[in-house]
């Protein structure tokens, strides 16, 4: 006689239903997202989602993590791996193009998604600090760029940051409406003529 399930009866596989709490969150959102949802979704009870992960607000956090360490994860690899900011960024953009449309998870960014119509206060924080950490990064890196002299000294690093983090979430919710990986790449291409060269001056501007 054949048994219904392979392993013990009473066991789950952490990192899958985790996996699964992720894809929820970014699909629907923080505020949406019910525990009968993510029981459903990750084919455990409510008590073993409380013993495991803690509450709604715990898994989130765990969840968000994950999200930056596997989805999320490409643009820190394009940041570490590439060696100017221009090519960091514009790998960033055109990696967010593939990413955001790809059909075999949800569309667009869960950092920015998640918190559409939340009004759990902690939970808008957490995400606010981590979208402005990113932007701190990408100006780090600018000013760096500028020390260098790989961008020009009037190079506004803080204005520059911002407006790369502007076209990344605005291509996030793009990506949500519909937008194709073409149209996406063809933002990211329009969004790198914007950037400074070392050959421009400042009478350029």
């Amino acid at each position: 006689m054949a048994t219904k399930q392979r392993g013990r009866p009473r066991s789950f596989d952490r990192e899958t239903a985790l996996e699964q709490a992720v894809r929820t969150f970014w699909e629907n959102g923080y505020e949406a997202t019910s525990v009968s949802d993510l029981t459903r979704v990750m084919g455990i009870g409510a008590p073993s989602l409380y013993a495991a992960f803690g509450d709604k607000r715990k898994l989130f956090d765990e969840v968000v993590v994950r999200y930056g360490a596997t989805h999320g994860a490409f643009g820190g690899r394009a940041f570490d791996e590439e060696p100017t900011a221009r090519a960091a960024v514009s790998r960033l953009l055109h990696e967010a193009a593939a990413e955001f449309t790809d059909p075999d998870h949800p569309r667009g960014c869960l950092v920015i998604t998640a918190a559409t119509n939340c009004t759990t206060p902690e939970v808008e924080q957490t995400l606010r600090e981590r979208r402005n950490a990113n932007v701190a990064g990408i100006e780090s890196r600018i000013r760096a760029a500028v020390a260098a002299g790989e961008l020009p000294d009037h190079t506004d690093p803080a204005a520059l940051a911002r407006y790369t983090a502007a076209v990344f979430q605005g291509m996030s919710q793009q990506a949500r409406d519909g937008a194709t990986r073409e149209d996406l790449e063809a933002v990211a291409d329009l969004a790198m003529r914007a950037w400074p060269n070392h050959q421009q001056t400042s009478v350029d501007a």
